[in-house]
């Protein structure tokens, strides 16, 4: 699975622009029986496909319900075949499927991996950055005082334009004041309901923010496993171009309906 893989991202990155990113979203999984399964999915129970699903069995290594670090595997596959790892960004979840295990934790989050085909590539910071906390804006206002040497009184606090001087009255002004910061790389992203058959759909969120940040206006967005095509929906919304690969043929009439515009 992982050799496919990164035979797969072989290829992207060979059609990649120089200055491109890839934004892998993958989730993990747990060695079992070696008995086909099901996804837990009602509308969707034999996954992407169509297909039943195999437990993982004979997973080198790995004992039965060893989760088995599929992620980080595929993650240092690519990396060794030369691409940029830059970021492991954890897409929290705080209504994630119900798993009925009572010996683990539930799994509420996956991984997204930011990988780059050259050091240098495009990446607008500006266009994901999140609003300070209302604390934080409040300190970075009041500035500091001639006996503090940092606006929040924290040792190693990085300097910030117009706060790391003595304040000359009560308030800085409040147009040199910071309201935004870079974005942090524990994204909180609920899913949503799609009333179509696919069921490893993304929400809409999820995509754009990979899209903005990595992708400019009017550059080209390619999804190699487009499902019911979020991603080219949220590229078309964003003014970017896209192009969907798809194995299934009922999924790609769904994301044709879905980015036609008769499916939302």
């Amino acid at each position: 699975y992982i050799d496919r893989l990164t035979e797969v991202f072989r290829e992207l990155r060979r059609v990649l622009r120089s200055d491109g990113t890839l934004w892998l979203n993958i989730a993990d999984t747990y060695c079992g029986t070696g008995n086909k399964g099901y996804h837990a999915d009602p509308k969707n129970p034999k996954g992407r496909n169509g297909q039943q699903i195999a437990r993982n069995n004979r997973v080198s290594g790995c004992k039965q319900k060893d989760l088995i670090g599929i992620p980080w595997l595929l993650a240092f596959a690519l990396r060794a075949d030369g691409w940029y790892l830059r970021s492991d960004i954890i897409w929290q979840k705080e209504n994630p499927m119900p798993e009925s295990v009572k010996d683990r934790p539930t799994r509420c989050y996956e991984h997204i991996f930011l990988l780059t085909k050259s050091k240098k590539y495009f990446y607008d910071a500006a266009a994901i950055a999140e609003p300070l906390a209302p604390t934080t804006a409040a300190r970075y206002r009041t500035g500091r005082s001639a006996g503090q040497k940092y606006a929040d009184e924290i040792p190693g606090q990085g300097k910030v334009q117009g706060l790391n001087r003595a304040r000359s009255g009560s308030y800085y002004d409040e147009a040199l004041m910071p309201t935004m910061r870079n974005r942090r790389d524990v994204w909180l992203i609920n899913t949503v309901p799609y009333k179509g058959g696919h069921f490893a759909a993304f929400p809409p969120k999820l995509a754009e923010t990979c899209i903005k940040a990595g992708c400019p206006k009017g550059g080209v967005v390619l999804d190699p496993f487009f499902g019911s095509g979020t991603t080219g929906a949220a590229a078309r919304q964003l003014d970017r171009h896209y192009i969907g690969i798809e194995i299934n043929a009922e999924y790609c009439a769904l994301a044709r309906a879905r980015i036609g515009g008769t499916e939302k």
